[in-house]
């Protein structure tokens, strides 16, 4: 598959059942990791839902089985060029997790494996978040010369400063799911697959019966100050957006590839 197959592949589709659950799916042929388009195409996807009045509750998943999300396209990051083209991509986490906090639904995440980078992001931008016992954490980024800016204040508010200043800075090793949990990420760690499905579902068919006003005015109690992220995650992303160029991160990119 060349890189421009590889950009252009992937889905993101949805499905709304007769409780009003709503699940919105991705899928990405390298570990669902997510190029641009598909970021845009997930914020939209999602920001859509949201206003739907059929849709009662959102459940955000990814397809496969062993990788919830590897983060950032490697083949996209090592096609950028200038610092506008930096900004343009790493802007695409920003308005998935800006999607998610200003939804007015409440998003239940569905984290079957590993999270990785932008993946941890987007698990934490979730209202709350199940995964299996497989899903381990990693913020890879400082590793190939950038650092989780982006999605650092999601995750950050998720699992507090420590945290993840400690994913942040391991950038090597993974967190298991446990950790995880115990941390605040992942509300519940079910062993199966077979069980996270069920787990989700009932939770969600739990959420589609409650009054749909108190769902949403409780959403914005606990997204209180967040508003400046519309500001704050593309100041962010210009900080990613620059450091990609760097030699430095070139070469690690291209060493991640070549293995």
């Amino acid at each position: 598959m060349t890189t421009t197959d590889t950009l252009s592949a992937g889905k993101v589709e949805v499905t709304t059942d007769a409780h009003g659950i709503s699940t919105v799916s991705f899928f990405h042929p390298s570990h669902n990791s997510l190029p641009g388009v598909l970021l845009n195409e997930l914020a939209r996807t999602i920001t859509a839902t949201g206003q739907n009045a059929a849709t009662k509750v959102i459940i955000l998943r990814s397809e496969g089985e062993r990788t919830f999300c590897a983060g950032a396209s490697f083949d996209e990051l090592i096609a950028i060029e200038d610092e506008a083209q930096g900004l343009a991509f790493f802007s695409g986490f920003a308005q998935v997790i800006n999607a998610c906090r200003t939804c007015s639904k409440i998003i239940i995440g569905r984290v079957q494996g590993k999270a990785i980078g932008g993946g941890v992001g987007v698990a934490a931008s979730t209202d709350y978040c199940f995964a299996t016992a497989q899903a381990a954490v990693k913020l890879s980024e400082l590793v190939v010369g950038i650092g989780p800016f982006v999605v650092g204040p999601a995750v950050e508010r998720k699992i507090g400063n420590a945290a993840y200043t400690q994913l942040a800075l391991d950038a090597a090793e993974f967190r298991s799911a446990e950790w995880a949990q115990a941390r605040g990420l992942y509300a519940e760690v079910l062993a199966t697959t077979a069980e996270l499905d069920l787990a989700v579902q009932t939770f969600a068919e739990k959420l589609a019966t409650y009054n749909p006003e108190a769902l949403t005015e409780l959403k914005q109690v606990c997204w209180q100050g967040t508003e400046h992220w519309d500001t704050l995650l593309p100041e962010r992303a210009a900080i990613s957006g620059r450091l990609v160029l760097s030699e430095f991160t070139r070469a690690a990119i291209a060493q991640f590839k070549n293995r």
